[in-house]
């Protein structure tokens, strides 16, 4: 592994104006192995083509971040998928790399993560997955992965409802037929498959914007909302109990009640939760 003395400014950030060559040097490209923990499923070819060829034009210029192994000289990708593949492509031997100290799989997790947020990479149902995977591996709580990756516990919870979708829809999202606003809209419909499939084909037939589709769900669902549950939202005994519950089971909770009567609604977005609360529930 030749090091490399001539350090980017990305670099020097990372770690100060003499950072340590033994954290930052070329490394051999066969001995990088993909990250375990890639939340990112889905690389545009095209794309892929067009950064290879900047590779071959400048080089690489941002390196890559990675992880030490137990093998030797052998490293485990945390950050940088597109520009080792591209690197790949453009026939390099060697790329420059950072190491990292990650002694923690969710660490890692974390990280590949929140760069694939941060640079916009995922769609939305990749982004669900690996929220879900993060609570399914780790054992976190929606309110613990929100701080993990900086955002707020509503949106990871509207991102997990994403996994309810059938897979075919879950699939249009991911080929970008169904936008992100599109698939929020059908979820309404998830138990009521055969009037799902219409609308969908109808949204992609007549490419319906994300309004255009509420209103043509709004107006097929034969869902009203009950009187009722819409007091209880202001109700302060309600709402004080509904907080209480949720601070408890650490995920949303609908209670709504009519003269003394009620129901109250625990969700869940995945067979791991399901568990989890279950497990609560019967103080196991």
């Amino acid at each position: 592994m030749a090091k490399h003395s001539a350090l980017g400014q990305g670099v020097s950030l990372l770690f100060g104006d003499t950072p340590d060559e033994n954290k930052f040097f070329r490394c051999n490209i066969e001995h990088i192995q993909p990250n375990r923990f890639q939340p990112r499923l889905r690389f545009d070819d095209e794309l892929l083509t067009e950064l290879a060829d900047s590779i071959r034009e400048n080089g690489v210029i941002q390196p890559l971040i990675v992880k030490k192994t137990n093998e030797p000289d052998c490293f485990e990708l945390v950050a940088g998928e597109r520009r080792l593949r591209a690197a790949k492509i453009a026939g390099l031997n060697e790329i420059p790399v950072v190491v990292m100290e990650i002694d923690r799989d969710d660490h890692l997790l974390e990280l590949a993560l929140i760069e694939n947020v941060q640079r916009t990479d995922l769609n939305a149902i990749e982004e669900a997955e690996a929220y879900q995977k993060l609570i399914n591996s780790f054992g976190y709580t929606q309110e613990e992965t929100a701080k993990r990756v900086g955002k707020k516990r509503s949106t990871i919870t509207n991102m997990l409802r994403l996994l309810n979708l059938p897979e075919n829809i879950k699939q249009d999202v991911v080929d970008a037929v169904l936008s992100e606003g599109h698939a929020r809209a059908l979820l309404r419909l998830v138990d009521e498959p055969e009037l799902l499939k219409k609308i969908r084909d109808e949204v992609v037939l007549k490419h319906l914007s994300v309004r255009q589709t509420e209103k043509l769900v709004k107006k097929e669902s034969l869902e009203p909302s009950p009187p009722e549950e819409k007091k209880n939202e202001t109700d302060p005994k309600i709402i004080d109990l509904t907080n209480k519950i949720y601070s408890r089971f650490g995920t949303s909770v609908k209670i709504s009640q009519n003269r003394g009567r009620g129901r109250i609604e625990i969700e869940y977005s995945s067979p791991a939760e399901l568990d989890r609360l279950c497990g609560l529930l019967l103080n196991n």
